[in-house]
Parts: C-alpha cells; structure tokens; sequence
C-alpha cells in the first residue's frame, strides 16, 4: 500500500501542474503559436541542456558501459512488440487504415513530453541516461520503421507504397545533448566535474534551462489534451485493443526480457529496470494524428488513441509501479 500511495502521489504532482495546462488554455491565456513555441522551447533548447547535464552528473566512462545492455532489451521489447502487435491486426481483423496505426501505438512512446517528467517524478534525475536509452531506440523505430507500416497501411494506395523518411527524425536535437557530453565525459574530466559541481554562470545556465523540461512538458500536455478535446475519447473494440497492447503487452513484454536477463547474470541497477518498464507503459507518441492524416489512415481513431493513453496513464502507472516494487 505504502508504494502504491507513493506512486500515486509522484503521478498526482503530474496530474495537478497538466489540468492547469489545460485551464490556461481553456481560459484562452495561450496564443494559437503558443503550443507550437513551448514544444520547440522544449526539445531545442531545455532537454538538450537537462541531457547533457545529468550525463556529466551521473556518468564516467565504465558506467556508460551499463547503457548498452538496456539498449539490446529495448530493441528486443520493440521488435518483438511489433511482431505480437501484427499479429493481433490479424486475428481481430483490423481495416485496412487502422492497422499501421495500431501497431505503432502499441510500441511507439511518447517519450519527451510525457515519459520523461514522469520519470524524473518517479525516480528523480538520475533516471534520465536511463531514459535517454529508451529514447534512441524509440525515435529511431518510429521514424524509420513506424513510419514505413502506417504508410504501407494507406488505403488509398494499392499494392506495395514507399515511405519518405525525414532523416533529420534520426538525429533530433535532444540527443545532441547526448553526443557533446561524450567527449567531456571521456576526455576533459576535469571541465566536465566543473560544469557538473560548480556554481559558475555555465552550470547555473544548464541547470537552469535544464530545470525547464518537466513543467514545461507537463503544461503541453494539458494543452494538448484541452485541444484533443477529452469528450472526443470513444472506446470502441480497436481502441480497447490499442489501449491493453501498449499498457499491458508493451510493459510485459520488456519486464520477461529484463527478467530473463537477470536469471541469465545480466545485471542492471534497479531504477534502469523500472525506467524501461515504466517507459514501455507510457502514452503512445503525440504526433500519430500527424502520421495518420500523411498517410490517408483513420486520423479519428489516432486521436482517439493518444486523448485516451495520455489520460488514463494516470491510473496505469501507480499500478505498474506497485507491481515491479512488490516484484
């Protein structure tokens, strides 16, 4: 009881600073740009900086070894995901239109915007280079191979279609954090424990930009969720399967990987595992009405999907955490 009561205080904080996102936008207090601006605010300029700051903060050079044995698990979660989740457009016979989107729902995160300040309010910073693993493997699938089964799925295009990949999709600014904060990490050690200890204008700056992404993060949501529009929410057969893929397989399936790594003598330290479980339960990515309309697919149903997911997520999590605590 005592964790669950825990998790369900870490998720009330979201909760709260999200419905006034959403009553300052129903107010009418944000400009039409407004939500446009705060994301690039957000990806461009706060999240590279928390980034690159909490892997000065947390990482030497043996411990960025750890990263590589959650990157194979979260490319297995994902590839056997995607499988189970084709699988199921089958057996329920999901149209033409639906199903691209289906299985990118189930396994595609939105990592950034809901997945991180949920994160850091569950386990605090340390649990960012964690995350930032999630995160690569995440952008990468969906906008190499997501974006190549929505657009194979278009039910105007007959036969076989091919995808246009945006390759700047590969390479997005946040994980520029990533990338500089390498060479500091391995080769000037010295301005790296400066810049992460010190209280010089750099470390004050980063810290400070850093500091931005969660509340930020969280007043999107309920900006979005505000122009969604929360009586747009329709549970219908599809959706149902939409919801039990990515709260209930997603999670599963990585915590069965984790699990048989750790009886195989893999070791992880015990919030990476809870990152990429709680990770692989978090709402399906923002930007799937977008794919939707791209590709001729069911943009009602995209929507659907993501109002739902960012909503209900709230009830999912504290008993996801309460089960891998109690595990």
């Amino acid at each position: 009881m005592g964790v669950f009561w825990t998790s369900i205080q870490s998720v009330l904080s979201i909760v709260i600073i999200i419905v006034i996102g959403y009553a300052c936008q129903g107010a009418g207090w944000f400009g039409e740009g407004f939500q446009s601006a705060l994301s690039k605010l957000i990806m461009n300029v706060a999240l590279p900086a928390s980034i690159f700051m909490a892997m000065l903060s947390r990482f030497k050079p043996k411990q960025l070894a750890t990263l590589s044995t959650g990157l194979i698990y979260v490319i297995l979660s994902v590839a056997i995901g995607y499988l189970i989740s084709w699988g199921l457009t089958r057996l329920f016979k999901v149209p033409k239109g639906r199903r691209g989107l289906m299985m990118v729902a189930i396994n595609g995160a939105n990592t950034v915007f809901i997945g991180l300040p949920l994160n850091t309010a569950l386990f605090g910073d340390t649990s960012i280079p964690y995350l930032l693993v999630y995160y690569i493997v995440n952008t990468i699938v969906i906008w190499t191979f997501g974006v190549w089964v929505i657009a194979g799925d278009d039910p105007t295009v007959s036969g076989k279609t091919k995808a246009k990949f945006d390759l700047r999709h590969l390479l997005p600014v946040p994980l520029w954090g990533f990338i500089v904060a390498l060479p500091f990490i391995f080769f000037f050690t010295k301005a790296a424990n400066y810049i992460a200890n010190g209280t010089g204008f750099i470390t004050t700056t980063l810290s400070g930009l850093g500091g931005l992404v969660t509340p930020l993060s969280l007043i999107y949501i309920g900006i979005m969720l505000k122009k969604f529009g929360l009586s747009s929410m329709r549970i219908d057969a599809h959706s149902l399967l939409a919801l039990l893929g990515r709260f209930v397989l997603s999670p599963i399936v990585m915590g069965i990987i984790i699990f048989a790594g750790l009886h195989s003598g893999i070791q992880m330290v015990s919030i990476f595992q809870k990152t990429l479980i709680i990770q692989s339960a978090t709402p399906t990515l923002a930007v799937l009405p977008i794919l939707a309309d791209t590709y001729h697919s069911d943009v009602k149903y995209a929507t659907n999907i993501v109002v739902m997911t960012s909503t209900l997520f709230i009830i999912v999590v504290p008993i996801i955490m309460s089960i891998i605590n109690f595990i």
